[in-house]
């Protein structure tokens, strides 16, 4: 169980770098560090990086935090970025550099696992980690292990190869509902053999070997739990616990997560569901959002037009912004643009039409959500650029009908370090 004074670490590793944060068992804040990570190459045709990068920094943050925090750290959770994946042999050594979340080098064999996947499988797309599987297993024919980022991290600290958690493992091909791999896996060619076992996030894994922790200042016996994907990670950040607790990233792009009693898998729309602590979280993404505002006006104008919004005075124009063609949720439509007809001449006006119009799509987004299945939206915590604009957050409400919360954290690393509090009390 968790004892007094112990102290929790979430190690959540981004595109541009990796953090941790130790919490204590309230879940107040005990320490931070943070190190930057070079971005990517891809000089042999996809975004590619060396593992060895990733374990630097996480030593690097790790060390940091603990010998910052008051406490004994007692636990640690990793999360990584969707996708992410890397071949090791038996002792997890990468036999190449990993490919990032974002490598399309095998699309070409996205179609192949077409014809088998279930539609609501997670390992469809141009960059799917089950399709780089495929290439890298006939690459390095000596491979052992198939590995996610935080996998192999986890690894690393503890020396157990060839574990992972249910979110990361959901776009390899997972089945979630089933908990298990399934067997359309080796019809489209996977080395069963590669696939690691798979635990729920939270889940005890084992001890940080002893002379790393040593090193690293952690507790006789720290002990590493299953992670989960770097999304997963920062809705668990938020605060939002309970069914019905929606999280909307207001980014680029407009993301919504919502927590639900039962999946929910909507291929034609992109919705897919996360198994965690027993519930499922369920997301989909528009491509409304600051892209489609960009479109018309830079940051510094939107920030001198915003004294200008009047949430009770609503323009109602009923717009969907995007920022080019093409629409995948709440409406899939390929074709779908946008134009401004009826624009205000007005520029304040014109910003706050845009901005009822991307709330309007959020509003349409969770009802969609309802409608394939999710609970009745009952919460809503926001995340991203948007959030720190309160005439918008106003607008948001309104079209929205339910309380805007404000998230208990911001940092991935942070939903992490729950995990690793939550793992702490199973073990």
């Amino acid at each position: 169980m968790p004892g007094e004074g112990a102290l929790y670490l979430g190690v959540d590793l981004g595109t541009s770098g990796v953090r941790a944060i130790a919490i204590d068992a309230a879940g107040a804040v005990r320490a931070q560090a943070a190190r930057p990570l070079p971005a990517p190459d891809a000089a042999d045709g996809g975004p590619r990086q060396d593992p060895a990068l990733w374990w630097d920094a996480v030593q690097a943050v790790i060390a940091e935090a603990a010998a910052k925090a008051a406490g004994s750290i007692k636990a640690l959770a990793v999360d990584g970025t969707s996708g992410t994946l890397l071949v090791a042999d038996k002792d997890g050594a990468p036999l190449a550099p990993a490919g990032m979340y974002n490598d399309a080098s095998a699309a070409h064999l996205a179609p192949r696992i077409g014809e088998d996947a279930p539609a609501e499988s997670g390992a469809h797309g141009a960059t799917s980690p089950l399709a780089r599987l495929l290439v890298l297993q006939e690459r390095h024919r000596g491979a052992v292990h198939a590995l996610h980022q935080a996998d192999w991290i986890a690894g690393r600290l503890t020396g157990v190869w060839g574990r992972s958690d249910a979110n990361n493992a959901l776009k390899l091909g997972y089945d979630p509902v089933a908990g298990r791999w399934p067997g359309w896996l080796e019809g489209v060619g996977a080395r069963m053999d590669l696939l690691p076992e798979v635990a729920e996030p939270g889940t005890p894994i084992g001890p940080v070997e002893p002379g790393l922790a040593r090193r690293l200042g952690l507790a006789e016996g720290c002990l590493a739990v299953a992670g989960t994907t770097d999304g997963c990670a920062s809705f668990l950040a938020t605060g939002a616990s309970e069914a019905g607790d929606g999280v909307t990233a207001l980014g680029s792009t407009l993301t919504l997560k919502l927590l639900s009693d039962a999946p929910v898998f909507a291929p034609a729309f992109g919705v897919y569901s996360h198994r965690i602590l027993g519930r499922w979280l369920v997301g989909g993404a528009s491509n409304t959002g600051g892209a489609a505002l960009l479109r018309f006006f830079t940051g510094e104008r939107m920030a001198e037009l915003t004294p200008g919004l009047d949430p009770d005075d609503p323009v109602g124009l009923d717009w969907h912004p995007l920022p080019g063609r093409g629409e995948r949720f709440p409406v899939a439509d390929p074709g779908m643009t946008f134009e401004p007809e009826g624009r205000p001449a007005d520029d304040a006006r014109f910003f706050q039409a845009l901005l009822e119009g991307i709330a309007g799509v959020e509003a349409d987004a969770y009802r969609r959500l309802e409608d394939l299945g999710a609970p009745t939206l009952r919460s809503v915590r926001t995340v991203g650029g948007g959030a720190g604009n309160p005439a918008w957050t106003r607008i948001r409400e309104g079209l929205l009908g339910v309380p805007m919360k404000e998230p208990v954290h911001l940092e991935a690393a942070y939903g992490a370090a729950l995990l690793a509090r939550i793992g702490a009390g199973k073990a």
